[in-house]
């Protein structure tokens, strides 16, 4: 169990319940908000936790130099000066970005964030090895250097610090267009600079939000409580939060869950509502239901370098044979899923992605949309690969709807003739493990939402050569995917900034292509999320990148 000490002043620790930072509706302030899951999401440092479970959370506790402004609809992708008192323009052609850090701004122990702390939060990315540092911050000057000897990062010719102005200037090695974004995301928060190199685990670390991280047992709860040297400077970056407590518990499988939020025992779960409880949400819970769009996807891994899927004809086999259509109906059905047979979820409105994996369609001649799967094409790849009897081991989160699908796909997989067992992981555990090439993860099954919206949040992130890191939980290319040629038209898209919007778009829609044609993964379905939350929730606050945003709820 980790805690947050208080060591300086006493009156940053006294009980904050007098002097409030400013609530537009100050009568809906108070109450715990009261949070459940069937497992722990895992670390508790923000710049390592790569879990949608907390990295929601952590829009509550920390701050970057910019973020996403906390509003509901379309304007909740913008981004917005968070700790930065504005947005730079970028200078030289896209590579200087200049900000001035906002004044007497502190940490939930009472140390004012200064330039230094920004400068060591960088470098920190890099020492820990950040599941992003390469793909997020490699444009950085100096972070190959990091890249390659973590222990060693300075990012001297990267970032520069003036105490005296408060202005931290970033030198970019090549032009990012996203760069603005990354800094947005919860790895790029800024901590003080006496914060280890290393995952603190179960230990917090200060943030800058309106609630700190105050105790944590990974088996039984995690306990946030109000931030008492807390204040807005944002309303846009960071509003004040309404719960003067936020207690999330583990342990309660998803059934357990569904019923005791239903009961008004907790107001919020974490976990996908299981498919035989999505009837009665709609029937008699439909007011505390709510189906959100975002950008998310499942999609099958296929490790490029283990056998049987070192042969492309096995991983287009898998391909052609996936009823994304059985996966929808497994996961919840047409309302809340839909097939998707490439890698950029219509959520990110980029229109013109085709399927090549479908009856009657190929990689040279692909289908509009998906159609359904093409048994026959997928057996006779598998007889011309010669590995039908090999054995296949299928990992999954032992959650209910995952566990149905992967039972699915062992029993496709055996159709294939292949022999298949399914092995399921807690969902604390899942995702590290399937990244970790030491563990020789064949296949799995996984979600992936968007760190921020743009599709190089699941072509980059998830294929770029850069983010294939063997030996290493944070080695997010489960597959192992790097081709030159793929690279060299994400790094255009990521790049050029002289390229309008939609010609970005068409080359994340050639890079799609591209890794489709080697079939490095099975995309499955793209999901909306189901939000069940208790009759006690008002405000219902969902934005486009936080989803819900746990500091605007009332409580009654």
């Amino acid at each position: 169990m980790g805690f947050l000490a208080c060591t300086v002043p006493p009156a940053w620790c006294a009980p904050h319940t007098e002097t409030l930072p400013a609530l537009p509706y100050p009568e809906h302030g108070g109450g715990t908000l009261r949070l459940v899951a069937a497992a722990s999401g895992g670390t508790l440092d923000p710049q390592i936790n790569y879990t949608g479970q907390y990295i929601n959370l952590f829009a509550n506790v920390y701050d970057g130099l910019t973020t996403f402004r906390k509003t509901t609809g379309p304007a909740g992708k913008d981004v917005v000066p968070d700790l930065a008192e504005a947005l730079p323009t970028p200078q030289d052609g896209g590579l200087t970005y200049t900000f001035t850090l906002r004044p007497n701004i502190y940490f939930s122990n009472g140390q004012p964030v200064t330039t230094a702390d920004v400068v060591a939060s960088f470098q920190r990315l890099f020492r820990i090895g950040a599941p992003t540092a390469g793909s997020f911050y490699g444009a950085i000057a100096g972070a190959d250097a990091c890249l390659r000897t973590p222990a060693h990062c300075t990012l001297e010719k990267g970032i520069e610090a003036d105490p005296a102005s408060r202005r931290i200037t970033f030198h970019l090695a090549r032009p990012d267009a996203e760069f603005l974004q990354k800094l947005a995301f919860t790895h790029a928060v800024i901590l003080p600079a006496s914060a280890p190199d290393h995952d603190t685990g179960n230990t917090p670390l200060p943030g800058t939000g309106p609630y700190r991280l105050e105790a944590y047992d990974p088996n039984n709860f995690l306990t946030l409580t109000r931030n008492p040297a807390f204040r807005v400077w944002s309303a846009d970056a960071q509003p004040a939060g309404y719960p003067d407590r936020i207690e999330y518990t583990f342990g309660v499988p998803e059934e357990a869950a569904v019923t005791a939020v239903e009961n008004g025992q907790y107001d919020w779960m974490a976990d996908a509502i299981p498919l035989d409880r999505l009837g009665e949400l709609g029937s008699r819970f439909a007011g505390q239901t709510h189906v959100m769009r975002h950008p998310s996807l499942y999609f099958l891994p296929m490790n490029m370098h283990e056998a049987p899927f070192t042969d492309i004809r096995v991983r287009q086999a898998v391909n052609y044979a996936l009823n994304r259509k059985a996966l929808v109906i497994l996961y919840g059905g047409p309302g809340i899923a839909r097939p998707l047979c490439g890698l950029i979820p219509s959520a990110l409105d980029v229109e013109g992605q085709k399927c090549a994996y479908t009856r009657g369609a190929t990689p040279a001649d692909p289908a509009q949309q998906w159609a359904g799967p093409d048994m026959q094409a997928a057996r006779q790849l598998v007889r011309e690969s010669g590995t039908a009897g090999q054995k296949i081991t299928l990992v999954v989160a032992s959650t209910s709807a995952e566990m149905a699908m992967g039972a699915w796909v062992r029993d496709m997989l055996q159709s294939l003739g292949y022999q298949a067992v399914l092995r399921p992981l807690s969902s604390s555990l899942h995702l590290a493990y399937i990244q970790n090439t030491d563990n020789h993860v064949q296949i799995a099954l996984t979600s992936w939402s968007a760190d921020y919206p743009s599709p190089s949040n699941f072509l980059d992130a998830l294929f770029g050569c850069e983010n294939f890191h063997p030996h290493s939980d944070s080695s997010i290319n489960i597959p192992g995917f790097c081709d030159a040629h793929t690279q060299s038209v994400m790094d255009r898209a990521k790049t050029d900034v002289s390229l309008t919007t939609q010609q970005r778009n068409q080359l994340w829609l050639e890079a799609n292509r591209l890794i489709m044609e080697q079939a490095a993964v099975a995309p499955a379905i793209e999901k909306n999320n189901v939000v069940l939350t208790s009759s006690r929730v008002q405000n219902f606050f969902y934005t486009e990148v936080n989803q819900l945003l746990f500091s605007q709820v009332w409580l009654h």
